[in-house]
């Protein structure tokens, strides 16, 4: 057992001694008990497959690409404290002004670019790579809270996770001058094939946020690395299948099996939850695209029985499928629509009960697809404990 857990390296700080934390290489050694793990691989492979299939077979791909990628987006940088909302993260993205500030936003929206950025690499053939993390990471941390902290470039200070200082901290990682040799071992392992991929992903995983490379962006870019791993090894074809809603529902026994792997090289207790949410995360997204589906038949079917207007009123819905929030003026300029065009067709899906008029007032009233946006933004509330 000695093996799979690292070593601590007392340092010297500020005025006082700490002791940072150095990961033995992947894979763990003694190996891995995978008789244990095979029924949790199994129903996450099964569930996985499944997913891919409905991608597959779903009638807008893009769209839920689109819309589950933004999901993600926002969860992940929830873990790490943003306040922003589905809806803050659509307006933005469209130019028009959300209810928080631009930093937490902004933040979310890139984390957007960089899976687009990163599967983008990938599909031309580049390396899953320590280069290619460095190039990801400038992204993520483009704009934003982050954007002062060496963006795509390895730490070259001491960071710590908890405390105010790495003498009080809950974790620190390997220091500087270890970090490079820490580094090349993770990027050996990035390629080896020895293991299920799944498997893979999640002792990745743990490695990343072990090794923790960078001031800041972490978090993020570990969870990423997960639909990076499953789109390159063939397991998806696009990336459906994150982990942060399950990780934000479960973030207490996420933190502390990410520290009893340190302490006591417990990689089968931690695999074991890791394919769970695998699993779970998967059939969470099955509903999803099931339940978009239906609710977009049923609107449509709806707007169908209208006559005339029934024309504007779809190219309405097709617009607001990418924005469930939107405005008269909003919908006119974008759509080339004239205002009592664009106002009448709002009002009609009104009452065809497929929008809410939601403030209530005479002129900018603002009308939002809340069946839908319910759907999105299920398991995605903003909440203040990390």
């Amino acid at each position: 057992m000695a093996q799979r857990i690292g070593t601590y390296i007392i340092q010297k700080g500020t005025g006082e001694s700490y002791k940072a934390y150095l990961p033995p290489k992947l894979p763990p050694q003694p190996p891995l008990d995978l008789t244990k793990l095979y029924p949790y691989l199994e129903k996450a492979t099964l569930a996985l497959g499944q997913l891919n299939s409905l991608n597959k077979s779903i009638p807008n791909t893009a769209l839920f690409i689109y819309m589950y990628v933004r999901k993600e987006a926002l969860l992940s940088s929830q873990i790490e404290g943003t306040q922003s909302s589905f809806s803050d993260l659509m307006l933005f993205e469209h130019h028009q002004k959300s209810e928080v500030s631009l930093e937490d936003v902004e933040e979310v929206s890139n984390y957007v670019k960089a899976i687009a950025y990163g599967l983008k690499r990938l599909k031309e053939d580049f390396p899953l790579s320590l280069r290619l993390l460095r190039e990801i990471h400038g992204i993520l941390l483009s704009g934003g809270r982050g954007s002062g902290k060496q963006p795509g470039e390895f730490r070259r200070s001491q960071n710590w996770i908890g405390g105010t200082r790495p003498g009080n901290a809950l974790f620190v990682p390997p220091p500087v001058d270890r970090l490079s040799q820490c580094l090349s071992d993770f990027e050996n392992f990035l390629h080896d094939d020895s293991l299920p991929l799944l498997i893979k992903a999640g002792l990745v995983h743990v490695q990343f946020e072990t090794i923790h490379p960078f001031l800041d962006g972490n978090g993020r870019l570990g969870r990423l690395l997960i639909p990076l791993l499953l789109c390159l090894g063939g397991m998806l074809d696009e990336p459906i299948l994150y982990l942060s809603l399950y990780l934000k529902q479960n973030r207490h026994v996420y933190y502390d099996l990410l520290q009893e792997v340190r302490l006591q090289g417990t990689w089968e207790t931690w695999l074991e939850f890791f394919l769970d949410g695998i699993y779970r995360t998967a059939k969470q997204a099955i509903e999803a695209a099931n339940l978009i589906n239906n609710l977009f038949l049923q609107d449509e079917a709806k707007i169908a029985t209208l006559g005339r207007a029934r024309f504007s009123c779809l190219q309405v819905l097709e617009y607001m499928k990418r924005l469930p929030q939107v405005t008269v003026s909003l919908l006119a300029n974008e759509l080339v629509l004239t205002a009592p065009t664009a106002r009448s067709s709002l009002n009609h899906m009104v009452k065809l009960g497929i929008l809410e008029e939601h403030s209530g007032k005479k002129r900018d009233r603002i009308y939002i697809y809340r069946n839908y946006l319910n759907i999105l933004e299920e398991g995605a509330e903003p909440f203040t404990e990390i």
